[in-house]
């Protein structure tokens, strides 16, 4: 039987604020002494009190700008109540009932199939998932398992770290919906500079929210899957959950409303315990901290700091520099190589014609994606050890768009940028790299391998025509990469057709 499956998302997001959430103690999540990043506050000593860090606020607020949220004009912390080894309190700061931000959401982009059977907010070639909420708590200790022993550790450095919690509303019908959203998010984290969202140290958790239901509009058992640390996860535990439950239905099983957790190592959801509902919690206001109250100017000031959001950098890329869906998503993902590619296209002169600002786009285009990358070997051009400035990069775009160096050769040149950040003109000199131009000089070359290759010029005779590569690859290949290619091409022909 057919089952509507009906997703929602939580996720949490450790932002990367100087110290904690409610405390002066660095928030460093690369810190590997245990207990170090600690104070009386957050491991919750008698007689302390916190205090709200401002810049964790802030960045909120930026987020859920971003995200097409409103802005309450009042907010406040909460207590959220449960006893666990990782919690100093017994309690969690938190935000219950009147969040920072409230009711935003995020255009993400789907395939025409997933759109068949999408949700009402569904759009040609997108979708727009509803965001119910974005609030800032407090993050928890850690719990450190050591092998073969029967006793668990807490680390308290992540106690107190500003978190972030987005919920979506569930508008989202297919694992790779929620792929896709929770990838998109993470890019614009990135470019917010809100959080690095380094999945695999926990800095960003994704949760699931699944059900199905026979009919569409209904929902069905809700089970939780927690704490998802990559966009492979989130992907490969909500098909197994869906075929897990649609199994269990054809047999007329009842779906338990639970928590599960993903088994990377078995591909399989596990189940942990019994949902807990939010009345379990006995959240009540947080009676250390003030009522929190957003004027329109200070809302507006954090407005005019959001940067060129993702979706608004593929719609001018495509619109300024006419680029392949695929290289616009390349410069969108790698922040760092599209910036790098944006210097490089504002080196070529302002007055050349649009059609070779286009053809000098793409050749750049080409050679970042390609080339460079295989160079870089998955560093960022951002690195101390990345030597090419976007300048020395422009002109030797330029040096292959005009034919100066052949293809080879631009290779060779290239190699050489990379590894000592030389100017490529000086590279061409210095190595005696310059093209051959001169007709004279290649046309004796093309004599000498032609007097080597009686047979292959018989066969060109003969009316095979393919064999001309070949020996252009000779010529090429004789003087080193150097000669132009087109008067190869056009000198060879003309030399074997009067040879007729």
């Amino acid at each position: 039987m057919y089952y509507k499956t009906v997703i929602g998302l939580e996720i949490h997001i450790e932002l990367n604020t100087k110290s904690k959430m409610f405390c002066s103690c660095l928030n460093d999540s690369d810190e590997r002494r245990a207990n170090f990043n600690i104070c009386p506050i957050c491991t919750a000593q008698p007689g302390t009190l916190p205090v709200i860090n401002q810049e964790a606020i802030n960045k909120v607020i930026k987020t859920g700008l971003a995200l097409n949220c409103k802005i309450p004009e009042y907010s406040k912390f909460d207590r959220k109540n449960y006893f666990y080894p990782d919690l100093p309190k017994g309690y969690q700061i938190s935000q219950y009932d009147k969040p920072l931000c409230l009711e935003g959401f995020l255009e993400i982009r789907t395939s025409p199939r997933e759109n068949l059977d999408s949700s009402p907010h569904s759009e040609i070639g997108g979708k727009k998932v509803r965001i119910r909420r974005v609030h800032l708590e407090e993050d928890t200790g850690r719990l450190i398992h050591p092998a073969g022993e029967d006793y668990s550790l807490v680390d308290f450095n992540r106690a107190g770290v500003p978190l972030m919690e987005l919920v979506t509303e569930p508008d989202i019908d297919s694992a790779k919906e929620a792929k896709s959203f929770a990838e998109e998010l993470h890019r614009i984290f990135h470019y917010l500079n809100i959080s690095d969202a380094d999945m695999e140290k926990g800095e960003m958790r994704v949760e699931v929210n699944l059900s199905l239901s026979k009919k569409k509009g209904e929902l069905g058992t809700k089970v939780e899957i927690k704490n998802l640390n990559s966009f492979r996860s989130v992907e490969r535990s909500i098909d197994y959950e869906i075929k897990r439950q649609t199994e269990a239905l054809d047999k007329g099983e009842k779906i338990v409303q639970e928590t599960r957790g993903w088994d990377d190592s078995k591909s399989k959801t596990v189940s942990q315990r019994e949902k807990e509902e939010a009345h379990d919690y006995r959240y009540f206001p947080e009676p250390d901290l003030p009522l929190l109250h957003f004027k329109r100017e200070d809302i507006d000031k954090i407005r005019a700091e959001i940067p060129e959001l993702p979706q608004q950098k593929r719609e001018r890329f495509k619109k300024e520099f006419g680029l392949e869906e695929e290289f616009i998503e390349i410069f969108v993902r790698g922040k760092d190589l599209g910036e790098y590619f944006e210097k490089v296209v504002s080196e070529f002169e302002s007055g050349l014609p649009r059609k070779k600002i286009l053809g000098l786009v793409k050749l750049a285009s080409n050679y970042l994606i390609t080339d460079l990358q295989g160079l870089l070997k998955g560093d960022s051009v951002k690195s101390t050890k990345f030597l090419i400035t976007p300048e020395n990069f422009a002109e030797f775009i330029s040096l292959v768009y005009e034919g100066n160096i052949s293809s080879k050769i631009a290779k060779m040149v290239l190699e050489e940028m990379f590894r000592t950040g030389g100017d490529p003109s000086d590279i061409i000199r210095d190595k005696g790299l310059a093209q051959i131009n001169d007709e004279s000089e290649i046309e004796k070359v093309i004599e000498e391998v032609v007097s080597k290759n009686p047979k292959i010029v018989e066969d060109f005779g003969k009316g095979k025509e393919g064999v001309l590569q070949y020996l252009v690859g000779q010529v090429m290949a004789q003087t080193k990469g150097k000669a132009n290619p087109q008067a190869v091409n056009k000198l060879l022909r003309r030399t074997l057709t009067n040879s007729k």
